[in-house]
């Protein structure tokens, strides 16, 4: 099977998951379900024939679904962005959005990978606000075409997590990598997007694991190797801790080996 990888650079990505643990390749299930889809690491990784996809953030529902439905005018658009990229077009970029889905993806797609750093941050208004990084490489030949097909068996839904975490039963493998709400080991990711991940939407989160797993769903959940979470899934299923590269803070202090935990319940 051909490699697909993620298309798109994003905080907190778990490409480093299946290298540390690659048994989680062979858990047989019927179907995969991710409902905090970001980047989408493990989904590539994995590459499943039927799964279901969520994620809060309405922009990067848009821009899998444009590419899983229509990638060659996602295509040319992001073709026209590469020949146009300069510090200029990129602020213009950032200051318009689009009418179209397959725009509005193509300018999601630009703008990580020419931002600083693949960052996402919005300001209270909702618009996208990370300055021009150094990067220049907009398009590369036969990936969308590539992650689309990967998609094909794919419903992708821009809904709360615990929604898509209720259609979970018997045989599903469940992924669940939430937004890190604590401020452990000096990562300082607090914030989802322009919401935050409250503690109450931990307490929320862990609640319907727990009721996913009752249900026979196969859930693994990643999070901060904080003592406030280990504490919050103590008890529920099979814990381990494990730990990442960060590399995306701007200041070399905050990049290095960061502590997590490995949750496993079935």
């Amino acid at each position: 099977m051909k490699e697909v990888k993620p298309f798109l650079k994003w905080a907190g990505g778990k490409r480093w998951l299946l290298q540390q643990h690659p048994e989680i390749a062979r858990i047989p299930s019927r179907r995969y379900i991710e409902p905090f889809l970001g980047g989408g690491s493990v989904f590539f990784a994995l590459r499943p024939d039927q799964a279901l996809l969520s994620d809060l953030n309405a922009e990067l529902v848009n821009t899998y679904v444009s590419i899983r439905d229509e990638w060659r005018s996602v295509e040319t658009h992001l073709r026209e962005h590469q020949a146009s990229h300069s510090k200029e077009h990129y602020y213009k970029v950032r200051g318009d959005i689009p009418e179209g889905d397959a725009e509005k993806a193509a300018r999601f797609i630009y703008l990580n990978r020419t931002c600083w750093n693949g960052l996402y941050r919005v300001n209270l208004k909702g618009e996208f606000n990370v300055p021009i990084g150094t990067k220049t490489k907009v398009f590369i030949e036969g990936e969308l075409e590539s992650v689309s097909l990967s998609l094909k068996g794919a419903n992708i839904k821009n809904c709360d997590f615990e929604e898509r975490l209720n259609e979970s039963g018997t045989g599903d493998l469940v992924f669940v990598d939430p937004p890190y709400t604590v401020h452990h080991n000096m990562n300082g990711f607090l914030k989802y997007n322009q919401n935050l991940f409250s503690w109450e939407d931990q307490i929320r989160l862990r609640d319907a694991v727990v009721r996913a797993s009752e249900r026979g769903a196969k859930v693994l959940v990643t999070n901060a190797a904080h003592y406030s979470v280990i504490d919050l899934y103590d008890g529920v299923g099979e814990m381990s801790e494990t730990d990442r590269l960060s590399v995306i803070s701007g200041k070399s202090s905050g990049r290095g080996r960061q502590a997590e935990i490995l949750v496993k319940c079935f």
